[in-house]
C-alpha cells in the first residue's frame, strides 16, 4: 500500500456527511472541512465571491489533492453533482466517496468494501485453531474482546462460539464490536446462543458514536429508510430465501400486482447498488442478503402482513423445483441438476422443514421423496435421521406408497456394516413396497432394497424384487437391476456368472447418461480384472470411475474409488502412483472436513509403508486408524478386521523370524475376520485364509498353506491372482511341494462349499484343541 502524493503535501481533506440533512448542505460541509486550509493559504490570491461550489473549487485548485466524502448514501445525488462539477474543473483532484450506492458519474471506479472474511465451520477444534485465528473477522473480535475482558483468547474451548459469532454476524465489523462489548456481562457461549435475537442483544454501542452507529438495529434502519417502496417490497420478500435466490426464483416468488414481474430485475439491481443485496457467483449470479439484513427484512415482512403469502409461495416453488430435478439426477442432465440443487440446498431444506413442521403430510412426503436420491448421491446422512422419521410419523395421513417408501428409507438408513436389517422387518417392508408399487413413485429405492434383502438372508424376496426391476419400463431401474445381479453373483462367489450382468449394467447406465451408475459398474468391472491379475484394464476402469465421481462431486464415492485405485496401483507395483492417489484422497477428505473418509486413506497409507519396507511407519498409521475410529465413535467391528489384517501383513512382511513372531501372528489371525464372520460375509473371510496360508508357510507346513489358499478361493469364489504376495507364496510352495503336490493340496479345499470352507478356516485359526466357532 502506498500513500497518495497529496498526503505528503497536506492536501487530503475528510468530509463527514452523516450529519448533513439537506442536499444544499453538502458543499457547505466541504467548505467547513477546507476552512483551516483557507486560513493557512498565503499565496496572496484574492478570494472571489460566488456559489459554495465555486468557493470549493477555488480552494482545491492547488494541484494534486484528495477529497474524501464520507457517507454519501442519503445525499447521493447532491454528492454526485458536486463531485462531477469539481472533477470537471480540477483534473488533478481525486475524490474518494464512501457510500452504499455508486455516485453514477463518468470516470467513477468502484471498490466494493464487503464484510470481513469469516472462518470455515469448526470440525476439529484443535486442528482448526490456527486457520480460524487467521480470519480477519476473528482477529477483530478477539482484539475488541481482549479490551473488555483482558486475557480472552482463542483456544479449544472458545473457538466454536467465536467462529459461530463471526459467521452468523457475517463478518460485519460493527456487529462484531458490539458482540465483543457484551463480554462485560456474558460468556462467549451465551452471546452465540442469543444471536437469534441479535437486534436486542447488540444494542449498547459507544456513546461517542453517532446515534445511527450505536446499535445494530440503528445501522440497518439507516440503510432501510433510504430505500424506495418497491425496493423495500422486494427486500422484504427476498428474506424468505435463506440461501439466496436467482432472478428467476425471485420473479416466480416475489412478483405481484404491486411489484410486477418485469420490474423485479431492475429493482434487484437497485438493491445491489445500494448494498442491501449482494450478487455472488460466476455466470448467472445469486442474490443474497447478509444474515443481519435478512433478519431485519424478515421482521418487516411480518409487519407488512405478507409473511404467510410469500413464505407459502417460496415453499411451493422449492417443492416444484425438487420434483422437477429428481428424475433428471438419473440422466445425462444430472450435472446441471446437481449444481442447481447444491446451490438451492439451504432453500430446499428450509421449505421441506416448513412442510414437515406445518403438518402437510402429502407434500412433505412428495418433497422428501424427491430429495431422497440427491441425499444419497451427495452422502448427506442427517435427513435420514431427522426428516425421514418425522415424515413416517404422519402414519395414515400419508398415501400408501409414501408410507411404504418411507418405512423402507428408515430401515435402509439403519443398516451399516456391523448391523444388517432385521429379517422379518425387512420382509414386511419389501412386501408393503411391492403391494404399493413403490418403485414407480420412488425409483431410487431400487438401489438399496433388493441388496438389503440378499445381505440379510432374504434371498427369495431379493430375487423377486430383481425380477420385477428387470421387467420394468424404466431403463435406469433395469440398469440398476443388472448391477445388483452382478453384485449378488459375485457375493455368492460366482464371478464368471455375473459377467453378462456387469456388461449390461455398464451399457444401460451409459445409455441413460448416469455417471453414478457408470462409476459403480466400472468399479465392478475393475474388481473382476484385478482379481484375475489383469492390472492395466483394472486400473483403466478404476481411473474412469474416479473421473466420473469427480465430475459428480460425489465425495464419499470419490474417496472410495481413489483408495481402490491406489490399492490396485500397489498391486501392480506402481508405488509412486499409489502415493499420488492417496495424497489426492487425503486432501479431499481434509478439504471437506469428512474425517471418517480418512480411515480409508490411512489404511492405504499403512499398506504403502509396508510395501516400501517402512514397517514402523505402517504400525503408527494403523494406530492412528484405531484412534480416529474411536474419536468418531465408530463401532470397533467396522475397522477391527482391517487393522488386524494390516498388522499381520506388516509383521509377515518384516521378515522377522522366531517363535515370538509366529505366536504374535497366531494371536492376530482370529481378529482379521472377526466382524466378517459375525455377519456371515464369507468373501471377506478370504483375506484371513490368505494370511493363514502365509503363517502356515512360516511354520513349516507347506501342505497346510496350499490348502489355506484353496480355502481362500472357495470363500471368495476365485483365487486372487492379482496379489503379488500370493504369487510369491505360490512360487515358494510349488518349489517345496512340486507342481503336482501343490495343486493336489490346493484342490482338496478349493472344491469345498463356502460354509465348509469357513468351518475349515476357523478350525485352523487356533492351535489344536482351542476351537473357534462363529
Amino acid at each position: 500500500m502506498t500513500r497518495h502524493q497529496a498526503y505528503r503535501r497536506g492536501r487530503v481533506w475528510f468530509v463527514p456527511l452523516a450529519g448533513v440533512g439537506t442536499p444544499d448542505g453538502v458543499a457547505d460541509a466541504v467548505l467547513a472541512a477546507l476552512g483551516s486550509w483557507e486560513l493557512r493559504s498565503s499565496d496572496g490570491r484574492p478570494r472571489r465571491a460566488g456559489t459554495p461550489v465555486d468557493r470549493v473549487a477555488e480552494l482545491l485548485d492547488v494541484g494534486e489533492a484528495v477529497l474524501i466524502l464520507d457517507n454519501c448514501e442519503h445525499l447521493v445525488e447532491a454528492a454526485a453533482e458536486l463531485a462531477y462539477r469539481l472533477l470537471d474543473r480540477l483534473p488533478q483532484l481525486t475524490i474518494v466517496a464512501t457510500t452504499r450506492e455508486p455516485l453514477g458519474i463518468t470516470g467513477e471506479a468502484l471498490c466494493r468494501v464487503g464484510p470481513l472474511p469469516v472462518p470455515t465451520p469448526v470440525g476439529d477444534p484443535r486442528a482448526d485453531l490456527a486457520a480460524a485465528g487467521e480470519a480477519a473477522s476473528v482477529r477483530l473480535f478477539l482484539d475488541r474482546a481482549a479490551a473488555v475482558r483482558p486475557g480472552f483468547t482463542l483456544d479449544a474451548g472458545t473457538i466454536e462460539p467465536v467462529v459461530e459469532i463471526c459467521r452468523r454476524l457475517d463478518g460485519m465489523p460493527l456487529a462484531l464490536e458490539l458482540a465483543a462489548a457484551r463480554l462485560r456481562a456474558m460468556s462467549v457461549e451465551q452471546i452465540a446462543r442469543r444471536l437469534d435475537d441479535r437486534f436486542r442483544l447488540l444494542s449498547s454501542g459507544s456513546r461517542a458514536e453517532a446515534p445511527r452507529r450505536r446499535t445494530l438495529l440503528a445501522v440497518v434502519e439507516w440503510s432501510w429508510d433510504l430505500l424506495v417502496e418497491s425496493e423495500q417490497q422486494l427486500a422484504r420478500r427476498l428474506s424468505v430465501f435463506p440461501g439466496g435466490a436467482t432472478v428467476a426464483a425471485l420473479e416466480a416468488v416475489c412478483a405481484d400486482e404491486m411489484l410486477p414481474v418485469d420490474d423485479v430485475f431492475y429493482v434487484l439491481g437497485s438493491l445491489v447498488e445500494k448494498s442491501i443485496v449482494d450478487a455472488v457467483g460466476d455466470g448467472e449470479p445469486r442474490y443474497r442478503m447478509l444474515e443481519t439484513v435478512r433478519a431485519y427484512a424478515a421482521d418487516r415482512l411480518v409487519r407488512a402482513g405478507e409473511r404467510d403469502e410469500f413464505a407459502g409461495r417460496f415453499e411451493r416453488y422449492c417443492l416444484a423445483l425438487a420434483c422437477e430435478h429428481d428424475p433428471l439426477l438419473r440422466t445425462a442432465a444430472q450435472l446441471t441438476s446437481i449444481a442447481l440443487l447444491d446451490a438451492e440446498y439451504d432453500n430446499l431444506m428450509a421449505a421441506l422443514r416448513a412442510f414437515v413442521d406445518g403438518g402437510d403430510a402429502a407434500d412433505a412426503a412428495r418433497f422428501a421423496g424427491a430429495m431422497f436420491w440427491y441425499w444419497g448421491m451427495r452422502g448427506i446422512g442427517a435427513p435420514f435421521e431427522t426428516i425421514v422419521p418425522e415424515v413416517l410419523r404422519f402414519g395414515d395421513a400419508l398415501p400408501e406408497h409414501a408410507r411404504a417408501a418411507f418405512a423402507a428409507m428408515h430401515v435402509l438408513a439403519g443398516i451399516n456394516a456391523p448391523r444388517l436389517a432385521d429379517g422379518e422387518e425387512l420382509r414386511s417392508v419389501l412386501r408393503a413396497c411391492a403391494m404399493a408399487d413403490v418403485y414407480a413413485h420412488y425409483p431410487a429405492l431400487v438401489v438399496g432394497l433388493p441388496l438389503a434383502a440378499f445381505l440379510s438372508g432374504n434371498t427369495e424376496v431379493g430375487e423377486q424384487e430383481l425380477a420385477r426391476m428387470s421387467a420394468g419400463s424404466d431403463p435406469w431401474v433395469r440398469a440398476c437391476a443388472h448391477w445388483m445381479t452382478d453384485f449378488v453373483y459375485t457375493d455368492r462367489g460366482d464371478w464368471q456368472g455375473g459377467a453378462p450382468a456387469r456388461n449390461e449394467a455398464l451399457s444401460g447406465f451409459a445409455a441413460v447418461g448416469d455417471r453414478w451408475g457408470l462409476g459403480m459398474a466400472l468399479m465392478a468391472i475393475g474388481a473382476h480384472h484385478s482379481i484375475r491379475g489383469e492390472h492395466p484394464p483394472a486400473i483403466a476402469a478404476f481411473e474412469r470411475a474416479v473421473a466420473l465421481a469427480s465430475e459428480l462431486g460425489a465425495v464419499d464415492d470419490l474417496s472410495l474409488y481413489r483408495g481402490t485405485l491406489a490399492a490396485e496401483r500397489m498391486r501392480a507395483g506402481d508405488l509412486a502412483g499409489a502415493r499420488s492417489e492417496l495424497h489426492a484422497a487425503e486432501r479431499q477428505a481434509w478439504a471437506r472436513g469428512h474425517r471418517y473418509l480418512e480411515i480409508g486413506v490411512l489404511t492405504g497409507r499403512a499398506e504403502l509403508h509396508r510395501r516400501e519396507g517402512e514397517f514402523a511407519a505402517a504400525e503408527d498409521i494403523l494406530d492412528r486408524v484405531g484412534a480416529l475410529a474411536e474419536s468418531l465413535s465408530l463401532p470397533a467391528e467396522m475397522v477391527g478386521d482391517l487393522i488386524a489384517q494390516g498388522r499381520l501383513a506388516t509383521l509377515l512382511a518384516s521378515a522377522a523370524e522366531g517363535p515370538d513372531v509366529l505366536s504374535r501372528a497366531r494371536e492376530l489371525l482370529p481378529a482379521t475376520s472377526a466382524a466378517a464372520v459375525s455377519r456371515r460375509d464369507l468373501a471377506d473371510v478370504a483375506p484371513t485364509a490368505e494370511l493363514l496360508a502365509a503363517v502356515l508357510g512360516r511354520e513349516g507346513d507347506p501342505v497346510g498353506a496350499a490348502e489355506a489358499l484353496g480355502l481362500s478361493a472357495a470363500l471368495r469364489g476365485i483365487f486372487d491372482a492379482g496379489s503379488p504376495e500370493l504369487r510369491v507364496l505360490v512360487d515358494r510352495l510349488v518349489t517345496e511341494l512340486g507342481e503336482a503336490g501343490y495343486h493336489e493340496a490346493y484342490a482338496r479345499c478349493v472344491t469345498l462349499s463356502r460354509e465348509e470352507a469357513l468351518g475349515a478356516v476357523l478350525a485352523r485359526l487356533e492351535p489344536a484343541g482351542v476351537p473357534n466357532t462363529p
